[in-house]
């Protein structure tokens, strides 16, 4: 019998720390980095975290739809949003949690004013993304667009290109690698601290803390609140983050919370 119920309180054991692991997917930086910050304590709350990392702004969702990940954190709500939309998925925001200032990037000018005439200007080719970054240059008053307010801006949508711009659309994860072969690239700040850019120090042109584009927890409606993805939600939006977050990153990254 004693034999019987240590096979029991084994057994039972193992299925309260399956039900409470969460598997989530994140861009390296910072995602993955605040994610690694808060594992610790969720450990002592019962959660067992795995952070996989990934390179690419569509996977993460994808495998999130298809159940073989419980969550991701690296986008924002108006890329969810296209995203459900494109795909036919009905992922959802569990918390947001901080800003990711986008900015403009160049090795070849000082600031904007120096922009060519004919300049080759890197985009991300996502539509939430690429608007974002010719909202930014609009801003800047670099270009003009039809609607100043339209976040899926396409280059077809400038209403005015003074110095006759050329826009490269490419995937958002490249536009590092390619910054030293353009004018001025446009980056997500994922991407920028990854490559060692500092947004704050670095950038000819960024959005201000005031930024729609908060960067959420994203899960399915099935498990959007289960005990594990609240205690994940509530550690991503602690005290101890937000220190975290102004601490490391300088500006670079800010709370939304």
């Amino acid at each position: 019998m004693k034999k019987l119920l240590a096979v029991l309180a084994t057994v039972a054991a193992f299925q309260v720390h399956a039900a409470d692991k969460l598997t989530v997917a994140a861009t390296a930086v910072p995602h993955a980095e605040i994610l690694e910050f808060v594992k610790p304590v969720l450990a002592k709350e019962g959660v067992d975290l795995e952070v996989k990392v990934f390179t690419d702004y569509v996977q993460p969702n994808v495998q999130v739809a298809e159940k073989r990940l419980d969550a991701n954190f690296f986008q924002h709500k108006p890329y969810l949003d296209e995203f459900n939309k494109g795909k036919g998925t009905n992922l959802v925001s569990v918390v947001g949690v901080h800003v990711e200032p986008f900015g403009a990037y160049s090795t070849r000018i000082k600031k904007l004013a120096d922009l060519k005439s004919g300049a080759v200007v890197a985009i991300p080719n996502d539509p939430t993304n690429g608007g974002r970054a010719l909202l930014l240059l609009d801003k800047a008053k670099v270009i003009k667009l039809k609607n100043p307010n339209n976040i899926l801006a396409t280059p077809k949508d400038i209403a005015s290109n003074p110095k006759n711009l050329k826009f490269k659309e490419l995937e958002a994860a490249t536009l590092p690698r390619v910054l030293d072969q353009v004018d001025l690239a446009l980056i997500n700040t994922n991407y920028a601290l990854a490559a060692k850019l500092n947004p704050t120090k670095d950038a000819l042109a960024i959005e201000g803390k005031q930024s729609p584009y908060v960067n959420i927890l994203v899960a399915r409606p099935d498990n959007a609140k289960s005990p594990a993805m609240k205690k994940l939600a509530a550690a991503l939006t602690s005290p101890a983050v937000k220190k975290f977050l102004q601490e490391k990153y300088q500006g670079a990254i800010v709370p939304a919370f």
